[in-house]
């Protein structure tokens, strides 16, 4: 019996076909048979002619994916021995392909977007320039949200009082002449007015600006009521209407956000209708036949930076707005609606012969240093204040009822380089402007007739 069984299951070793199990990828070729409980497992002729081929090939195949994935810094593969590849889609699509990686260069870039920003933009201020020699009126501009707050986000305080710091850096003698001479004629400064020509003098950059002229050269019109408190531009004037001011032709801002609530008005004349004032530009109004007139005066960095009275009037209050440095050129104010509401600004209002008049001072970029000289109290730039709010001072006092009392062409205050300043008065209905918008104006000069 043991016999017959070994020579059935050697018979079966050799040429059995039945329960063969085939498998693929160099594993061995098995054969299971059942035979009283054992299992045999055999491998054929052919696999053991093809073993050390497949060996060869595989090891051939993985030396070289090691060699690739190494060169390009993925080590993926070598994760389980080898033996697995495994793709992380993190890495994959942050390195990218390779070869076809690129190197982002954030300044090129920037300077590539800005350049390319700053020619288109230039590009229409030329055509637009362009259809108004054509006389064809432009409607201008206006810069939405967005771009106010990315404006905005410029450190213009930070520069300001640094600039105001260099200014006060007295200068070796050797270098004073060069340095006043490429600011005078960058901005064309008339030294001839100047109470004192020789630029030795002039110790510093402040002092500079701050210079004094002549009196002889800025002659005080007497036969006309309002003058220009400055040497500047006129960027816009007329009467006030629905409560809006006209920075510029087509772009306005807000009377009352300009002035704030009229809180300060108790020091000021009773309106001539304290029980209906009406709207907040009828409040200002104190006499019957009269209404409410603007200007606004643009000083250029080259332009004297001093500014007198426009009138005579007693200053009965002061209002200070800490709020932004933003360039208040022309461009900009044709630009930003409500430029002067966001600009930090010194409002001194009161009263004169025909009743409410007030003037403010509006700091800009490299000039949030604003100087009242009746004022020692008041400082403005500081580095950290409040966005919306203000600080009310009152020049009456139980000592004082009148306030301070100003007369037509005496010195005011100062800017540390060129500003706005900005005119709301009341009078009569006859009150004309002699004036265009855009002309260049110097102090003493008359506004207007009546």
């Amino acid at each position: 019996m043991k016999s017959i069984r070994k020579k059935q299951r050697e018979h079966l070793l050799d040429h059995g076909k039945d329960g063969w199990k085939k498998q693929i990828c160099g594993c061995d070729q098995e054969s299971s048979l059942p035979l009283g409980g054992v299992s045999v497992s055999v491998r054929t002729r052919t696999q053991k002619k093809l073993l050390p081929h497949i060996s060869n090939m595989a090891a051939l195949v993985r030396r070289v994916l090691i060699a690739h994935l190494a060169a390009t810094r993925n080590t993926s593969f070598l994760q389980n021995g080898g033996c697995g590849i495994r793709w992380s889609q993190r890495r994959f699509f942050s390195k990218g392909f390779p070869g076809l990686q690129a190197r982002v260069r954030p300044l090129t870039l920037l300077i590539a977007t800005g350049g390319g920003y700053v020619g288109y933009d230039q590009y229409g201020r030329y055509k637009d320039r362009q259809l108004e020699k054509l006389g064809i009126e432009v409607p201008p501009h206006i810069a939405n949200e967005v771009q106010v707050t990315i404006y905005k986000t410029i450190p213009t305080r930070l520069l300001s009082r640094a600039w105001g710091r260099l200014n006060r850096v007295d200068l070796p003698n050797w270098l004073r002449k060069p340095i006043y001479n490429l600011y005078i004629w960058t901005f064309g400064v008339n030294m001839k007015e100047a109470a004192v020509e020789d630029l030795q003098h002039y110790r510093n950059l402040g002092e500079f600006f701050r210079r004094k002229l002549k009196p002889q050269v800025r002659p005080v019109c007497d036969s006309h009521c309002v003058i220009s408190p400055a040497d500047g531009k006129i960027l816009h004037f007329g009467r006030v209407k629905n409560c809006e001011v006209e920075q510029v032709k087509g772009v306005t801002y807000s009377l009352e956000t300009f002035l704030g609530p009229r809180t300060w008005s108790e020091s000021l004349t009773a309106n001539r209708n304290e029980d209906d004032p009406g709207t907040f530009q009828d409040a200002l109004v104190t006499k019957e036949g009269n209404e409410l007139f603007h200007c606004v005066i643009y000083l250029a960095p080259g332009d004297y930076h001093c500014f007198h009275s426009p009138t005579d009037w007693r200053v009965a209050h002061r209002r200070h707005f800490p709020g932004a440095l933003m360039s208040v050129n022309p461009g900009v104010a044709r630009w930003i609606k409500e430029l002067f509401c966001h600009n930090e600004r010194v409002v001194l209002s009161g009263e004169w012969t025909h009743g409410f008049f007030s003037l403010t001072a509006v700091g800009a970029t490299n000039v949030g240093s604003i100087r009242i000289y009746f004022d020692k109290e008041l400082r403005t730039n500081n580095p950290r204040y409040n966005k919306g709010t203000y600080n009310d001072f009152s020049y009456v006092t139980n000592n004082n009822q009148e306030g301070i009392s100003m007369r037509k062409g005496e010195h005011l205050g100062e800017f540390n380089l060129g500003s706005t300043i900005v005119l709301l008065f009341e009078a009569p209905r006859d009150f004309t402007f002699n004036l265009q918008a855009g002309q260049k104006i110097r102090f003493g000069e008359a506004l207007g007739t009546m």
